[in-house]
């Protein structure tokens, strides 16, 4: 395999599996060189004087090469945090478990705008168009400018009065203006994402969807939308369920925010860091054993107040209880 070659092969790598095949690799095109130099003639008493030098030397080069960042670290690839995350430190604490976040925006805040943050932390940034309120052409110059960026979140809680609040009329009129935007960059399009909602006759998403397919079918010469992962918000006990009712739509998840905020005074309330623990423990173990969940972010890095205990973040760059047992939750890769 060539120095390019190798460079595509390693491509299809993530995390540390990409680090470990880089190094491998590495030893492999150095011991091929070796074999090429010319060094002292072996003799009948020591046949392995030519050996064992470029042996130790082999693995020292080895050793050097492959103390991995601490990002490396094994983590869940689909674990993300959904929070406009500002500082470096903040950054920084959360990537020893956290894979990627976003900030219902275009682009990452400000201060972190000159970072980057995926080799440095191994945490990468996923843009979003919040609304139908989008200058085309800025997403596009900015997305060909990431080349990086795979994924594109769209449409936030349309049927939120007080979120996106699109009708799924408007939506499906939206929607091939998002499908030219994938189709010119190569991003794939992660959305609507989908909540209970205050508006008027589409408070169930199912509902708001069906309409939503109905609408771009019939502006469109019968042709489904381009939905390339459909995303979803949560806040309460019977996740699974709700995936399964969405599950219809043939589409793999984002589920992309996510916590326990059940306040009724029943019992079942979330009024404390042990019970929101172990909602948390029940819901990661979900996405993470389920094949149709491709990423998941929890709700939220601070909140003031924060009544059910779901923030991960203290001071700057401190985890809270929360965000330390966040990160350390097992995960099926």
């Amino acid at each position: 395999m060539t120095g390019g070659n190798a460079c595509r092969g390693l491509a299809g790598y993530t995390g540390r599996y990409r680090w470990h095949a880089f190094c491998w690799l590495t030893a492999a095109h150095a011991l091929h060189l070796s074999t090429l130099k010319e060094d002292l003639p072996m003799t009948p008493q020591n046949p392995s004087a030519r050996f064992f030098p470029t042996f130790l030397a082999l693995v020292a080069l080895m050793l050097s090469l492959c103390v991995a960042p601490a990002w490396a670290a094994e983590k869940s690839a689909k674990r993300g945090i959904a929070y406009d995350i500002a500082l470096p430190a903040d950054l920084s604490a959360l990537s020893a478990g956290v894979s990627w976040w976003y900030n219902w925006s275009p682009r990452p805040h400000d201060r972190l705008a000159s970072y980057d943050y995926a080799s440095m932390y191994g945490v990468d940034f996923i843009p979003m168009v919040w609304n139908g309120n989008v200058d085309d052409g800025q997403l596009k110059q900015y997305l060909l400018a990431h080349s990086a960026i795979r994924y594109l979140l769209v449409i936030n809680e349309p049927n939120l009065l007080d979120q996106a609040n699109m009708t799924p009329e408007a939506a499906a009129g939206f929607w091939p203006r998002l499908e030219q935007i994938a189709a010119q960059t190569g991003v794939k399009l992660v959305g609507p994402a989908m909540n209970w909602g205050t508006m008027p006759g589409y408070g169930d998403p199912v509902v708001w969807l069906d309409a939503f397919y109905t609408a771009y079918r019939s502006m469109n010469q019968n042709r489904d939308p381009r939905i390339d992962y459909l995303a979803f918000h949560w806040y309460d006990y019977g996740l699974p369920g709700m995936l399964d009712r969405l599950s219809k739509y043939g589409k793999p998840f984002w589920v992309t925010e996510f916590a326990n905020w059940h306040a009724p005074d029943d019992g079942a309330q979330i009024d404390s860091v042990d019970k929101q623990k172990r909602q948390m423990a029940e819901m990661v173990a979900t996405l993470e054993q389920r094949q149709d969940v491709f990423r998941y972010a929890w709700f939220t890095g601070r909140m003031n107040p924060d009544p059910h205990f779901s923030s991960l973040l203290d001071a700057e760059g401190k985890l809270t209880e929360m965000g330390q047992y966040y990160l350390s939750l097992p995960h099926s890769e």
